[in-house]
């Protein structure tokens, strides 16, 4: 009577702890690096999204790493803080930070998207909570139950009840109950006798 039911939704599969730490080091790069290094983290991304928008951010991350550089090399002070190397170094931490922050937004919703993706083909379609079987050929005497009509189809006028069946099944269990009433209460099973004999 009891169907294989539904099987169990689960969100979205937990990202690996490879996907996690990659992340954390492709972040720390920028800042512990002081923004040198942020065109490593834009490779990073670039790689793995794959997107024409992430290709040319890469692009523009090492211009502005050679800028910054050639900036911060222009200073001719002797302590490096003049405008030109102040105006470099200011530059290379916005960068950095600037691609932390754009990194692990676009990590995260890649690896999102890519999980929704999994676990929509993970899973078949599911159907139609406690729909009716479909039944092709009668079982037990009973004729094919009609299928449930889905939106959009015309629904056919309900058919009139099994009348006549459901008389014969009720005449039935009348014989049985008085067939039962008219047995000895002592008599064991296997002594039954056929009332006509």
């Amino acid at each position: 009577m009891h169907g294989p039911g539904i099987p169990p939704q689960h969100g979205p599969r937990p990202t690996s702890g490879g996907v996690v730490a990659l992340r954390v080091l492709f972040t720390l790069l920028p800042l512990l690096s002081c923004g040198f290094l942020a065109w490593g983290t834009m490779l990073r991304l670039a790689l793995v999204t794959r997107r024409t928008r992430d290709w040319f951010l890469l692009g523009v991350s090492c211009v502005l790493a050679v800028g910054w550089v050639t900036l911060i090399g222009f200073d001719d002070t002797p302590e490096v803080n003049g405008w030109q190397g102040n105006t470099g170094a200011g530059g290379t931490i916005f960068t950095g930070i600037a691609t932390c922050v754009y990194f692990l937004i676009a990590d995260i919703r890649h690896h999102e998207r890519l999980a929704a993706a999994g676990t929509a083909s993970w899973y078949p379609p599911q159907p139609a909570p406690y729909g009716p079987p479909h039944q092709t050929t009668p079982s037990y005497g009973y004729p094919p139950q009609a299928p449930t009509p889905t939106p959009g189809q015309i629904q056919a006028p309900p058919q009139a009840p099994a009348a006549p069946r459901i008389g014969q099944v009720r005449a039935e269990l009348d014989e049985l109950s008085e067939l039962l009433r008219k047995q000895d209460p002592h008599q064991t099973p296997s002594s039954f006798q056929d009332p006509q004999q």
